[in-house]
């Protein structure tokens, strides 16, 4: 008896140690299924996704639960973004975030309504200290929408640890059903240097996946010589949904030995950005395709878990090995690919011919480029390795390179704007030109005398726009002099075919109303339950300004009983 209790102790401490997250202490957000749009860690532009996104059934309005007991912390409420966002602080250290909701609970609306009015900005972030919003744990605090930039009805559901860094809502028990192994899509395989071979190649190769059964694959075998390296492009699936979600873990083994390891099981925010040297960038430029590179680049990330010679595969002459990939989602569902490699030296061919230019960049060392009115500073450890850069500028365009080198920060794009007229340049801005019709999208610009200057975190082209047309604004649900007695909401819609919408400002017989954004739809709206329209006669006065100062003023009568 002492020793099957000595065993159970063993064996609850070795359990406690391997999830060290509390079990049963949160409870699930929603009264309904959860059923996944989203997973955690999973590959988004330009960042991993910090939380789960919970289906809503395409509906907007479901009761959101607190997870948990605690306080209201923080609260955040924007155009885009997590759009209406709650942070709830528990006594564990815990913070939970409920996000893209389309309404908060009575008393918490209340609070940051006062807020929005004293400040007279629908955005606001505020700290409620802890005495002032308590929660229970189950209690209605909000109700889930579509806010910012949510692309449909869903709730967005974090839980973050004391340091603010997210983790897996899975960990601490908020599961999902899961039976089905991650899918595999494409290996990729990549000679790292001008002295490696794949297949007599010196350039990255797609590799055919040929099916073994239970989701699992090997290729045709593979000749190489020197430094290589793998991507995969991979991803998972619920039981209950058929969306494209991410896996939680990739390992790699060389010849029977770990190599490499991507562990998603937390991470920190001031990390996201590097998820495009994770990825094959250039490769996601064009084709939209989240390529894991399964070797590290001068990646700072704190998911490489186990790496050896930074995952790189050293391939000799005359060797014979066998390389493994092991993908897994959270409930162990495995996939796995086997590549056969001979080394050989007959693999060696003619290397790729380098694309040089005048330009070339140190990554760790600051640069300027200048010529006719533009000027561009890169700033120390802007990009991740050196490399030439493409850089011509004719007339108002700058050709900066493409798209296809990822960066860690902004760089800085300054124009001298003296040959044009005042007026004139106050209507100018910089943009950078996207799609194939290069559209001028843009960048905030400061003007600093006779310079305009921006910032971008991406390559590509960049011109001078020039914007004088005025936003247009065009009532939705009422037309002047209209009775609106019997209605909840006004609505107006806003648009600018230009530089974009800077802000707004709308009143009612002077005072200021409180009008709810929706970039998405366009649309500015006024909740009559707020109080402020008591008269029967009642002037509404709209104002919206776009990004270079062009402004339009709507007027219109409505009565009210």
């Amino acid at each position: 008896m002492r020793f099957n209790l000595f065993i159970f102790l063993i064996a609850s401490t070795f359990a406690s140690s391997q999830n060290r997250y509390p079990q049963n202490y949160f409870s699930s957000p929603l009264e309904i299924p959860i059923v996944l749009a989203g997973t955690f860690a999973e590959l988004r532009s330009n960042h991993f996704h910090s939380g789960m996104d919970i289906k809503t059934q395409h509906r907007e309005g479901f009761k959101v639960l607190a997870a948990a007991e605690g306080y209201v912390s923080r609260i955040k409420v924007s155009h885009y973004g997590y759009g209406k966002a709650l942070y709830i602080t528990h006594p564990n250290g815990y913070t939970t975030v409920y996000a893209h909701l389309q309404k908060f609970a009575p008393d918490i609306e209340t609070y940051v309504k006062k807020h929005q009015y004293n400040k007279e900005s629908y955005e606001v972030e505020l700290f409620p200290k802890a005495e002032t919003l308590p929660i229970i744990k189950g209690s209605i605090v909000a109700y889930s929408g579509n806010s910012g930039g949510s692309l449909a009805p869903h709730l967005h559901f974090e839980i973050r640890d004391k340091s603010q860094r997210p983790i897996n809502p899975m960990l601490f028990g908020i599961d999902t059903k899961d039976t089905t192994s991650p899918i595999i899509n494409s290996l990729y395989v990549y000679p790292l240097d001008g002295t490696s071979f794949v297949n007599k190649s010196n350039t990255k190769q797609k590799l055919r996946l040929i099916p073994i059964g239970n989701g699992n694959f090997t290729t045709e075998n593979i000749e190489a010589i020197g430094s290589i390296g793998f991507g995969i492009e991979t991803n998972d699936r619920q039981d209950l949904a058929a969306n494209k979600n991410g896996v939680y873990n990739i390992q790699t083994f060389f010849n029977g030995t770990k190599n490499f390891e991507l562990d998603f099981k937390q991470f920190a925010f001031n990390e996201t950005k590097h998820i495009n040297q994770l990825i094959d960038y250039e490769h996601y430029t064009q084709s939209k395709q989240s390529v894991q590179k399964l070797f590290r680049s001068n990646n700072p990330l704190s998911i490489y878990k186990s790496v050896i010679n930074e995952g790189i595969l050293t391939v000799r002459d005359s060797t014979s090995s066998v390389y493994k990939i092991k993908i897994s989602d959270f409930k162990n569902n495995d996939s796995w690919v086997t590549v056969h490699i001979s080394g050989s030296g007959n693999s060696i061919s003619k290397p790729k011919t380098a694309n040089t230019t005048p330009y070339y960049i140190y990554a760790n060392h600051s640069k300027q480029l200048k010529e006719g009115n533009f000027s561009v500073n890169f700033y120390n450890n802007t990009f991740y390795n050196d490399f030439y850069i493409d850089f011509q500028v004719r007339n108002d365009t700058l050709a900066l390179h493409k798209d296809v080198v990822p960066t860690q920060k902004s760089f800085t794009i300054s124009y001298d704007a003296s040959a044009y007229s005042n007026e004139d340049r106050k209507k100018l801005y910089i943009a950078k030109l996207v799609g194939h019709k290069d559209y001028p999208s843009y960048l905030y610009t400061k003007r600093n005398g006779n310079n305009l200057t921006a910032s971008s975190k991406t390559l590509g082209k960049f011109a001078i726009a020039t914007d004088t047309i005025k936003p247009n604004i065009t009532p939705f649900n009422f037309k002047n002099k209209q009775w609106l007695s019997k209605y909840r909401y006004l609505k107006v819609k806003i648009d600018d075919q230009g530089s974009g919408i800077s802000n707004y400002r709308a009143t009612i017989n002077g005072k200021w109303i409180l009008m709810e954004y929706d970039y998405k739809t366009k649309m500015l709206t006024y909740d009559f339950n707020d109080g402020i329209a008591t008269d029967t006669k009642n002037n509404l006065k709209v104002v919206v300004i776009d990004n270079v100062g062009n402004s339009s003023t709507f007027e219109a009568l409505f009565y009210r009983k």
